[in-house]
Parts: C-alpha cells; structure tokens; sequence
C-alpha cells in the first residue's frame, strides 16, 4: 500500500482555498492533520478524507455521522 500525501499548495488547489488559509488552520488546530518535515509541510491522502468525510452534512443543521471515525 502507497501512502500519497499533499502538499501545502495541491491541498489547497483541491479545496479551492488559498494556501494561506491552511496555515491559519494549521495556528488554530484546525483542518486535517499534517506532517512537518522541516519546513516543509504535507498531508497523507488518508488525513485529508479522513477530514472531509467528518465534515460532510446532510441539511444546514444536520452533519452526517461517519462511520470510521475522523479528524
């Protein structure tokens, strides 16, 4: 099993944002989990789905219960 992983910049591009926003995530404890290698910072594949599924919702005031757990 290959384990992928995202960049800053790919993880951004995936969700649209900037990559500045990640960052600020990142200083407030939010978004998926991440790795530091030096100075450079990635996210594993599974982190990032991990992440999306435990914020996916079925209504404005309903969120779906992930079965697997998330992040």
């Amino acid at each position: 099993m290959e384990i992928q992983h995202l960049s800053q910049n790919e993880l951004a591009q995936r969700w649209r944002i900037s990559p500045y926003t990640l960052e600020k995530w990142r200083m407030q404890g939010l978004g998926p989990r991440y790795i530091k290698l030096g100075n450079r910072v990635v996210y594993r594949q599974e982190d990032v789905e991990a992440h999306e599924n435990s914020h996916t919702h079925i209504g404005t005031s309903q969120p779906v219960v992930c079965q697997g757990g998330g992040v």
